[in-house]
């Protein structure tokens, strides 16, 4: 890891502002209070007895992340493995789980893929469409179901029509450039959007370049007592995957992928209760070429669909609030490799919360039920509880068991390095969890133990290296880790300003002795990751024009169990007109060079940048 002076200046120099705003005026502003959409029971972030954490839209704002993929690297706990750049191929991991362990929600609607979970993140929505991202860490398959073995990410979209018109273009480094298009107008009970991007570049190294288009809409429409929202979302990318799969020597291998989702979901809402019911439909196609060049030696094709329908209700009484839930999918995959495959899917939740001793004591008992077609009956019991000493102070704790079961590509792949397992079992977890946050106008501090007790861990495994990796469950495995984060916000020359620390460990302690020497995916957790996150505004007067400056920096440090640890230093430099009508953002990525990889060996981009006009109207 290599960390100079350079750093060394950085953290002096917050600690430096952070010093100097004992004696300065703090001006904060009470804002209305969030309420989760991310569990079954819709409550205040405050009430909640889980650590959940929310991007809201002004530290997306903050942030000058070009897309969520780099927002969600600057969460601690939050473990995104790229292959490549801007999310081309990203898998996403919280507290040690895997890729396929964690489960993804656009506006509440699940977008797991039944091919595998690297394709979790083929549907992100574009960054600027963002409302909030709601991050619940840990077990969560009481609320959600099998997918969330470890946690979940709901993003929350805008509202159409509300917003701005906006034309973005950007241009940087590795000959990369990327326009978007957002329209939208409101309607007498609604509004309208529609987005489409375009993100493309040469690569930063052999066989990486990239094409990516994607198209969304969004209408929302409300009646006197109901609110519909439809989403239709369509993402095409294509690129090169220089080492991403096999082994690093397969320098000429080839992906796309094609995502489409469409959601029609409404919300009623009385005085005693809420109604949502979603319908909705996810496709997914993959076709992988081992040479670019030549598809004829080795081809795979692979189409997944999924439709469901999910009902949520939740009532209002003088015992507490009472959450139940209905959720039933249709999940098929044709695929050349994979074969012709189909299951049925039946989750049913319910839990409730009890307030006692005038509200500062919650206890949230819960339990989901889950049917399969193909892996029979199982159930996913778990409580919460937590006590509010008052509106600034809580502690919290939790404990459930969790489940997940294989995918397609675990139980049917083969290639010629890997080998999937008909005979897998189902994983399935024992999780709790223990916490506290504490928070005022100034500064936010919190922290969490968790640990967990997972048996039958599905990993591609080989006991030599030259060996095929073979999908196993693999010897029990007790995953356990803290988290701590502290958020401070101060004025410097009159100007907010804020930074947040952020760090999580995590030990994996592999019960008995193992007869694999390898292991792709599961005993590669981040063992310690450290974030440094700072956020400046400045008056563009004093600099001589008009408008407002701000700048961000995220500093970034983790070491996996094994590898080699790195740091990455990441700026933003923003200037906005004084309407807001005109914005460029300086984007500078990894400014102290670091050689490092996040996955697979395949080495990460060096020091780059790009420059970003965006017009609103």
């Amino acid at each position: 890891m290599k960390i100079n002076h350079k750093t060394s200046l950085l953290v002096l120099s917050i600690t430096r502002l952070f010093s100097q705003s004992d004696s300065l005026e703090v001006k904060t502003n009470k804002l209305n209070e969030i309420i989760l959409n991310s569990t079954r029971i819709d409550l205040p972030l405050s009430q909640h007895s889980r650590t959940i954490k929310v991007i809201g839209l002004s530290d997306i704002k903050k942030s000058g992340a070009p897309n969520v993929v780099t927002l969600l690297q600057q969460v601690s706990g939050i473990d995104i493995r790229q292959r490549g750049v801007e999310g081309m191929q990203a898998d996403l991991y919280i507290r040690g789980g895997s890729f396929d362990q964690t489960l993804l929600l656009v506006d509440g609607i699940k977008l797991e893929d039944a091919q595998t979970g690297h394709h979790s993140l083929n549907l992100l929505p574009p960054i600027n469409l963002i409302e909030r991202i709601e991050v619940l860490k840990g077990p969560a398959a009481r609320i959600y179901g099998q997918n969330a073995f470890t946690g979940a990410v709901n993003i929350v979209t805008r509202a159409a029509g509300l917003g701005k018109n906006q034309l973005s273009a950007q241009a940087g480094s590795f000959d990369q450039y990327h326009f978007k298009s957002t329209l939208q107008t409101k309607i007498k009970k609604g509004g309208i959007l529609g987005h489409f991007s375009y993100n493309t570049s040469n690569g930063y190294r052999h066989n990486t370049d990239f094409n990516n288009r994607n198209y969304f809409i969004k209408g929302n429409f409300e009646t006197k007592e109901v609110s519909f929202n439809l989403i239709g979302y369509f993402s095409d990318r294509e690129f090169g995957a220089n080492g991403f799969y096999a082994t690093s020597a397969a320098t000429e291998q080839y992906e796309e992928t094609q995502g489409s989702l469409v959601a029609l979901s409404a919300v009623k809402k009385t005085e005693r209760s809420i109604f949502k019911p979603r319908i909705y439909w996810r496709r997914n196609q993959d076709m992988y070429v081992y040479i670019r060049d030549n598809p004829s030696i080795y081809r795979n094709l692979h189409i997944t669909n999924k439709a469901g329908v999910a009902l949520d209700y939740s009532l209002f009484s003088s015992f507490g609030t009472t959450g139940i839930g209905i959720d039933f999918a249709s999940v098929g995959i044709s695929s050349n490799n994979l074969g012709e495959h189909s299951r049925s899917m039946t989750s049913i939740f319910a839990e409730h919360q009890f307030l006692l001793f005038e509200d500062k004591l919650d206890i949230t008992p819960g339990i989901a039920f889950n049917s399969y077609t193909d892996f029979g009956i199982h159930f996913f019991p778990g409580i919460d509880l937590g006590y509010a000493f008052d509106n600034k102070f809580r502690v919290y704790g939790n404990i459930g068991s969790t489940y997940r079961i294989p995918t397609y590509t675990d139980l049917f792949y083969s290639d010629r390095t890997t080998s999937g397992n008909e005979n897998l079992k189902p994983e399935s977890a024992l999780a709790a969890e223990l916490g506290f946050r504490h928070t005022n106008s100034t500064y936010s501090f919190s922290a969490a133990y968790f640990i967990r007790n997972p048996e039958n861990l599905i990993d591609y495994v080989k006991d030599r290296e030259e060996a095929l990796w073979v999908a196993n469950n693999i010897q029990k495995v007790t995953t356990k880790g803290f988290e701590l984060e502290y958020n401070h916000n101060y004025s410097l020359f009159n100007q907010p300003q804020s930074f947040r620390l952020g760090y999580t460990y995590i030990d994996d302690d592999v019960k008995g002795v193992s007869e694999y020497n390898f292991s792709r995916y599961s005993i590669n957790s981040l063992k310690n990751h450290f974030i440094l996150k700072s956020f400046n505004k400045w008056s563009a007067q004093d600099f001589g024009f008009k408008g407002t400056l701000s700048s961000g920096g995220v500093f970034k440090v983790a070491e996996r169990t094994s590898g080699e640890p790195y740091s990455v230093f990441d700026i933003n430099l923003q200037w906005s007109s004084p309407a807001n009508k005109f914005d460029i953002t300086l984007l500078l990525n990894n400014i102290f060079d670091e050689v490092y990889t996040e996955t697979n060996m395949v080495p990460m981009p060096e020091r780059n940048g790009s420059l970003r006009m965006q017009f609103s109207f």
